[in-house]
């Protein structure tokens, strides 16, 4: 059988490092991309072939994809990976922070499948595999820009799994709970830890929630990389892939709890956990 060939965003550490090393152990030819190239070094060593790609330019993009065409001939599967968290109070928050992150989790996830699409429709097959988050069915607070990048990931996943179907393409949602990488250090260095607004005890709980879910008791219900990337590669594989994966048990407890609870129900869980802006004490 011919060797398959898949794309994947966002090499450089975590999920996308251990995605591109697990497909390349399985017999896939992998070409694992990342802003620096240079940080893709250890993937080369593993068999991965490498290559720049920053999902916020369309040169960068368009160019990726040519080469992994003309050099492999078929593009069997991307794995739009390449995403970031940022925290902080919807208010405070940066526009043009808020503006970049939609440019590498959204925009640049939805010119990818884009650039692949008239390539797989082509052949008639492929796989276009979007890392989203527990994070797109469910909102922590602080975290409004990034889940909501999440959110957008599934509406634009749901949108296309029908849209490309007919044409032989599969589109597959991965939704990761707790990862132990270095996600939270990105999500916590957005936050100013001196403000003094009237947001600054909230910001200040939402980053040490943030990292104590990372290195406190909540991190058994999390996993490592590898977790997801071997969820990715059985997506892959099945013949009938499901439409989300959901991996580690973070994910599936939250995401149960929300649908569980309702909106109401779920504000007064979190107001449990959260300082309210505005309030004299947490939950009231």
């Amino acid at each position: 059988m011919a060797k398959r060939t898949a794309m994947i965003t966002g090499c450089s550490s975590g999920i996308g490092e251990a995605t591109a090393a697990r497909l390349a152990k399985g017999g896939w030819t992998v070409y694992a991309t990342a802003r620096k190239p240079e940080t893709l070094e250890g993937l080369a060593a593993a068999g991965c072939r490498t290559l720049a790609l920053d999902v916020t330019r369309e040169d960068s993009m368009a160019d990726a994809v040519g080469k992994v065409i003309a050099e492999a001939g078929a593009i069997d599967a991307l794995v739009n990976n390449a995403g970031y968290s940022q925290s902080g109070a919807v208010e405070t928050l940066d526009l043009d922070d808020v503006r970049r992150q939609f440019e590498t989790n959204v925009f640049g996830l939805l010119r990818m499948c884009q650039l692949v699409l008239p390539h797989m429709r082509e052949r008639r097959c492929g796989r276009i595999v979007n890392i989203s988050s527990m994070g797109g069915r469910l909102v922590f607070p602080g975290g409004g820009a990034y889940h909501a990048t999440k959110f957008a990931v599934e509406a634009l996943s749901d949108a296309m799994r029908f849209e490309v179907a007919g044409f032989g393409v599969r589109v597959i949602l991965i939704e990761p709970g707790l990862i132990t990488t270095n996600f939270d250090n990105a999500a916590i260095a957005s936050m100013d830890p001196d403000e003094k607004g009237p947001y600054g005890a909230f910001n200040a709980q939402v980053a040490k929630a943030t990292k104590e879910v990372y290195s406190g008791p909540m991190k058994r219900l999390g996993g490592g990389p590898d977790a997801v990337a071997k969820v990715i590669e059985k997506s892959l594989d099945a013949k009938r892939p499901k439409i989300r994966y959901t991996v580690t048990p973070s994910a599936s407890l939250s995401i149960a709890s929300r649908r569980l609870l309702g909106a109401r129900g779920w504000d007064a869980a979190m107001g449990q956990q959260f300082p309210r802006p505005g309030s004299l004490r947490p939950g009231r």
